[in-house]
C-alpha cells in the first residue's frame, strides 16, 4: 500500500507543481491578470507550490526504503519524473489547445518508461 500512497501523492503533487509553474501562462489571457507585477505572479505560484510540497514530502517519506517504503531514492526520482511529465502532458493538452504531440515527444516518453523499467531491474 505504501507504493500506491506514494504514487498517488506524487500525482497530486505534480498537478499542483504543473499549475504553479505553467498555469500563469494560461492566466495571462484573463483580463487584468496580465497587468499583475511579476512578483505577484511569483507569489501566486509559490502559494500553489506550497500544496505541491505538502504532497511531495510525504510521498518521498512514505515511499523511501529508509523509512520502510518500497522504493530506493533513485527509483523515487525516476517515478517522480515520469509522473511529472505525464501530468504535464495531460494539463498542457487541456489548458493549451494549440499544443500537439509529435512522434519525438512520444519516443521521449517511451524512453522515460524504459528508464523506470531499468531502474527497477535487479
Amino acid at each position: 500500500m505504501k507504493g500506491i500512497y506514494t504514487i498517488a501523492l506524487l500525482i497530486v503533487s505534480n498537478v499542483f507543481m504543473t499549475l504553479a509553474w505553467y498555469g500563469h501562462l494560461k492566466l495571462q489571457g484573463i483580463k487584468g491578470f496580465e497587468r499583475l507585477p511579476l512578483m505577484a505572479v511569483i507569489a501566486l505560484s509559490w502559494g500553489m507550490a506550497f500544496f505541491e510540497y505538502c504532497a511531495q514530502v510525504p510521498a518521498n517519506r512514505i515511499g523511501f526504503t529508509g523509512n520502510g517504503g518500497p522504493f530506493t531514492l533513485i527509483q523515487l526520482k525516476v517515478i517522480q519524473e515520469v509522473v511529472s511529465l505525464t501530468i504535464f502532458t495531460v494539463i498542457a493538452s487541456m489548458l493549451f489547445h494549440n499544443i500537439s504531440l509529435a512522434w519525438n515527444h512520444v519516443a521521449a516518453f517511451i524512453c522515460l518508461v524504459l528508464a523506470v523499467y531499468f531502474v527497477f531491474m535487479k
